[in-house]
């Protein structure tokens, strides 16, 4: 769980929000924040787009940053106003009553449309009592909404500090499986175990079965398990006429133990901090997307 300034929060996403609508928008909302509960609560979520429009979000670098610091890992990059409206609405609810609060929460989650649900799995990092939502994120990775997906699983730190081991792997497997930004997964290292890159590599069995290109970023969570069942896949992909693969082969193996793996970084020759690696295997995703246009 992650310890933040609620109060700093919202006034960092106020400033950003009164520069992006316009002053009787933002007098709407303020006016609709303050009287934000049960039906009202409900009605004030669902106008918000009608209100504040669908624009994407205009933010400053320095703001960026700013609400970095407040609560590290949420990003409103890439995010239309309402849904940063919206979220900002969430900051405003009294708290103090946890079942309350849940209850008020989760009756927005019960029939949202698309965006509506959006917003909601983008506030998971920042609403209170943390533990009451893991099942709620749980569901929403069963999901077959692509932009639901992407709400949860990128730019968003709530997975990473909150899910369970066997819903963290089921995220990491869909993300590659709905060909999502996985790059964009934070905590993906941190998060790596060795259940997740058996599971992997099964996936990359499977691929390969159908004749089908694995993504190489894949082998980003395995190399800290390799072992001799699958370390025979970490040959196959540095055998690869790609270039990409026999790169990621080398990155997997900078990150094992396993003596065949670190033998075969000797025809690699090259040693990496952790950042230069994230570094390599974010080089990596933006050429694979490259070669997919």
């Amino acid at each position: 769980m992650h310890i933040f300034s609620a109060a700093d929060l919202l006034g960092t996403c106020g400033t950003i929000i009164q520069r992006n609508i316009t002053p009787a928008a933002w007098f709407w909302l303020i006016q609709s924040a303050a009287s934000a509960s049960g039906n009202a609560l409900s009605r004030t979520f669902a106008l918000i787009p009608q209100k504040t429009g669908k624009a994407d979000v205009q933010i400053r670098e320095r703001e960026q940053k700013i609400m970095g610091n407040i609560r590290p890992g949420v990003s409103v990059n890439g995010w239309t106003i309402d849904r940063l409206c919206r979220v900002w609405l969430f900051l405003q609810l009294d708290a103090c009553a946890e079942d309350a609060y849940v209850e008020k929460i989760e009756s927005l989650f019960s029939g949202a449309e698309m965006s509506e649900q959006v917003a909601l799995y983008s506030a998971l990092p920042v609403l209170a009592y943390p533990q009451r939502w893991r099942m709620r994120c749980a569901e929403g990775i069963r999901s077959n909404i692509g932009d639901v997906l992407q709400a949860i699983m990128c730019n968003n730190p709530y997975p990473s500090e909150n899910l369970e081991e066997a819903a963290w792997n089921q995220m990491v497997l869909k993300a590659f499986f709905t060909e999502k930004p996985v790059e964009q997964i934070i905590g993906l290292d941190e998060r790596a175990n060795r259940e997740l890159a058996k599971i992997l590599s099964d996936y990359a069995h499977e691929r390969w079965a159908a004749h089908r290109p694995v993504n190489p970023l894949l082998w980003r969570c395995v190399g800290p398990f390799i072992d001799e069942k699958i370390f025979p896949d970490i040959e196959k992909i540095a055998r690869s006429e790609q270039p990409l693969e026999r790169e990621a082969a080398l990155l997997a193996c900078s990150r094992s133990n396993y003596a065949p793996a670190q033998a075969l970084l000797q025809h690699g020759a090259f040693a990496l901090s952790a950042e230069e690696e994230k570094e390599r295997w974010n080089g990596i995703s933006k050429k694979a997307k490259a070669a997919a246009l």
